[in-house]
Parts: C-alpha cells; structure tokens; sequence
C-alpha cells in the first residue's frame, strides 16, 4: 500500500493555501465585487491548479483564497462527505493550509465547499457556502455569443430564455429542467446555480449564508449574498415546482436509513431490480439517525 502523500519539505516553495498572495488578493477583489453586484458574473485570472479543469478548481480557488487557520472546513459532493471528489479535494486542502480544520458536520463548519447539493441544514451568517460551477452562464443555451450575452444581462433581456421554457411547457406540459434552473437574483441579473436539483434552489432565497460560486473554466465568480432575493424563473400559470418524492398512493417516501422525510433522496437500485431511497446528504441523514436512535435508547 502506497505511503500517504506529502508536500516536499521546502515550505518556501508553498505558500499557505498553494495560491501565491497575489491570486488570492485578486480573487478576493473579483469575490467583493460579485458582492456588491449580485448575480453578476465578475470575470478573474484562473490560475492552474494541480487537477483538470471541470474537476473543482473555480470552487477550489475561492475556498483556498478566503480559509484561515481558524476556519472549519467541510467539503462534500453531491451530498456526500466520501465521494472521491469530497475526498481529494479535502485532502488538498489539509496538506496545503496547515492548521486548518476539517469536518463532516454542517453545524460545526464556517466553510463549506460543495458540488451539485446545498447541506439540507439551514446555513447560518456565520457560514459560507462556496459552490463549483461547470458553466456559469444560463443564457449559453439560447445565445452562443459571449458579448451579446453580457448586453442580454446588462439589459435584462432574459425574453429568449422565458422562450426556451415555454417551449418545453408547450411540448412537454412542464419545464424539465431537473437542474441548474435559472435564477434571478435581488430582482436583475439570472444565474446558472450550479448543477444542484430543482429542490436547493429554494435555500438561496434569503440565505443568512453568503453563497460564493466559482467557476475555473470559464474564470467566472458570482455571488448570491445574505438576504438576497433568488427567485426561479416560472410563469404565473405555471409555478416552479421542486422534485417529487411522493409514491403512487401520494406517500412521501421516507429515507431507507433514517427514516427522514424532509430531505432530498437519492434513488437506489438493487441488483435485483428493487428500489429504494436514501439521504443524498449524508450528515443530514447520520444526524437523524443518531436522533432516532437516540430516543429509542431513552
């Protein structure tokens, strides 16, 4: 079994946090901008980070450019603590930012560092969630050209985009977009939140958490700060609605591990063909199960 990975011993070649100073002061500059300007795609100088891009490294810069050595970090991905890329990126993490903390525990995290789920903890203003972004802007689907889509923000024009979603009620009697819904943020700019499901959106709506969003490969920060607007674009007629988790008799399915009925689940299949659902957010779920067991002990 192969040696744990460690940094060389020069510690004058590595800076804390592997950026230099002068990247991370220019990502903090682009992270008050998108700030002060909600929604807005505020561009900035990626730099190469030591994994592909598409992998986390928009996500990845924005956590190592605003950690401290008192700073708690959680890291998860879509839900989970232990998925593979929960896991590197953790450990890239540790290895560079001596001191700081890591945990599995939402409550106890003052940075957290996701792919494609928002912690179904209610976040607090003493928290940030920073969220990797594969593509940041949601007018690239109905305009292909870049300055054309800054002109479409800076205007409003959001008129092709409401197109695109009535076509789909038209040909499939409802919106099917299952994830990265638009939406508009304080009232102006639409923002591409990130491969989460149609069920997180909800959370960014006045937040107590400043929401960051990074993305590497299009050197694009925006940011839904706390207390900000976000609302799904819908129509009147046809009001968003989030993933429904209801069986055929009209049941909500509860979660085959804790017995949760309040979270985002994840559908599993069996080699035999059975199904069953669990807790895409695996604190969350070990919480409840600590809950449930617990009281059964009392």
């Amino acid at each position: 079994m192969n040696a744990p990975y460690a940094l060389p011993g020069d510690d004058v070649a590595y800076s804390f946090g592997f950026l230099d100073e002068f990247a991370k002061r220019e990502v903090r500059r682009a992270i008050l901008k998108a700030i002060a300007i909600p929604g807005y795609q505020t561009p900035y100088a990626s730099r190469e980070m030591p994994m592909g891009r598409g992998f986390g490294t928009g996500g990845l810069q924005l956590t190592l450019s605003l950690v401290g050595p008192d700073d708690t970090l959680k890291v998860i991905d879509q839900g989970s603590d232990d998925s593979v890329n929960a896991v590197n990126l953790r450990q890239f993490v540790e290895l560079t930012c001596p001191g700081v903390q890591t945990t599995t525990h939402t409550r106890q995290a003052s940075l957290i560092q996701s792919r494609h789920r928002v912690p179904e903890v209610p976040l607090t203003d003493a928290q940030i969630l920073v969220l990797q972004v594969p593509y940041p802007d949601p007018l690239v689907v109905v305009e292909p050209s870049e300055a054309r889509r800054k002109a479409m923000h800076a205007e409003g024009d959001y008129s092709r985009l409401l197109t695109k979603l009535y076509e789909d009620i038209v040909q499939f009697d409802e919106i099917t977009i299952s994830h990265r819904y638009p939406t508009r943020i304080n009232g102006h700019y639409v923002i591409d939140p990130s491969p989460i499901p149609r069920y997180d959106v909800p959370k960014l709506h006045q937040s107590a958490a400043l929401v960051l969003l990074g993305a590497g490969r299009e050197k694009k920060i925006y940011a839904v700060p706390p207390y900000t607007d976000a609302v799904p674009l819908a129509f009147d007629d046809v009001p968003f609605r989030v993933e429904d988790f209801h069986d055929e008799h009209g049941q909500r399915r509860a979660c085959c591990r804790c017995g949760a009925t309040d979270s985002f689940l994840d559908e599993l299949i069996a080699d035999d063909g059975s199904k069953s659902w669990q807790c895409s957010d695996s604190d969350y779920c070990d919480e409840q199960l600590a809950a449930h067991q617990a009281g059964a002990a009392t």
